[in-house]
C-alpha cells in the first residue's frame, strides 16, 4: 500500500488529514484570535472642565478631579466582565491616565504597565491655556497648527510626531500581548490617532472626531496567518458607561 504524499512513516512529517473537517479544525488552520485594545480616555480634570490645553508630562500634569474619578469608577465597573480575558492594563504615564489605569486595574485585579508612547501631545507654551487665550495671544501659530499636521505649538509636538510615537507604541503592545485583550488608558489625541489608523482615515480626520471624558473605544487587530499582516477593525467608538448614556453629558453633545 502506498502512503499518501508527505506522510511516509518515520519521515518526521505530519500525517495528511483524513477529511476536510479534520483539515479545517487542525491547529495550523484555525484563525489566530485577534489582539483587542479597549481604549479608555481618562476622566475629567480641572483642565478638562476649563477647556484648557492639557498635554503630557511636560505640562501642568493635573490629577483627576472627584468627578473624573467617579467617571472612571463607572467605567471600571462596566469593564469588570472582561476581567477573565484582559491581559493587562497599559497606561500613559501622565498622572490623569495613570490614576485612571489604577482604578480600572484594581477593579479587574490586574497589573498596570506604563507605555510612554500613549502619552498626550505636548502642547509646549500653550499648556494650561484656554483655546481663547491662545487664539488671542498666538493666533498665527494656532492657525498654522490647524492647517498643517506637521506644525507644532511653540515647544510642543506636531500631530505627525504624535502619530509616529503612538504607532510605535501600538506595535510594541500588539507584539507583547498577541491574541489577548488589553485595556489602554490614554488621551484624546492618541486614541483618535489609533482610530484614524484603524479605519485608514487621514490624520486630518482627528479634527472631526469627538471623544468624551472616560469614553471607551475598541479596536481589534486580526493577524493574517500567512503574511503576518495586521488588519484592524473598529468595534465601537466614544461609548459611555451605562450610567452616563445621555446626550446632555459634558463633552458629548
Amino acid at each position: 500500500m502506498t502512503e499518501p504524499t508527505g506522510s511516509v512513516p518515520g519521515d518526521g512529517l505530519p500525517d495528511a488529514p483524513d477529511s476536510a473537517v479534520e483539515e479545517a479544525t487542525s491547529p495550523d488552520s484555525l484563525p489566530t484570535p485577534p489582539t483587542t485594545l479597549v481604549l479608555v480616555r481618562h476622566g475629567v480634570t480641572a483642565h478638562t472642565t476649563g477647556r484648557r490645553f492639557s498635554g503630557g508630562l511636560g505640562g501642568d500634569n493635573p490629577p483627576l478631579s472627584e468627578e473624573g474619578r467617579a467617571q472612571v469608577a463607572e467605567v471600571a465597573a462596566w469593564l469588570r466582565e472582561l476581567s477573565d480575558s484582559v491581559d493587562v492594563v497599559v497606561a500613559s504615564p501622565v498622572r490623569r491616565t495613570r490614576e485612571t489605569a489604577d482604578i480600572i486595574a484594581a477593579e479587574l485585579g490586574l497589573d498596570v504597565v506604563e507605555e510612554p508612547g500613549f502619552a498626550e501631545m505636548e502642547f509646549g507654551a500653550w499648556d494650561g491655556l484656554t483655546f481663547a487665550e491662545v487664539a488671542e495671544n498666538d493666533k498665527a501659530a494656532m492657525d498654522a497648527w490647524f492647517a498643517d499636521m506637521s506644525a507644532a505649538p511653540p515647544g510642543g509636538e506636531s500631530f505627525v510626531a504624535v502619530r509616529e510615537r503612538v504607532l510605535e507604541a501600538l506595535e510594541r503592545v500588539l507584539g507583547e500581548h498577541a491574541g489577548r485583550t488589553v485595556v489602554v488608558t490614554s488621551h484624546v489625541t492618541p486614541i483618535k490617532t489609533l482610530v484614524a489608523h484603524a479605519v485608514a482615515a487621514p490624520l486630518e480626520s482627528l479634527f472631526r472626531l469627538e471623544l468624551a471624558p472616560a469614553a471607551v473605544s475598541v479596536i481589534a487587530f486580526h493577524t493574517d496567518p500567512t503574511t503576518g499582516e495586521r488588519h484592524p477593525s473598529l468595534r465601537f467608538f466614544n461609548a459611555l458607561a451605562p450610567g452616563r448614556r445621555t446626550l446632555r453629558d459634558t463633552g458629548r453633545w
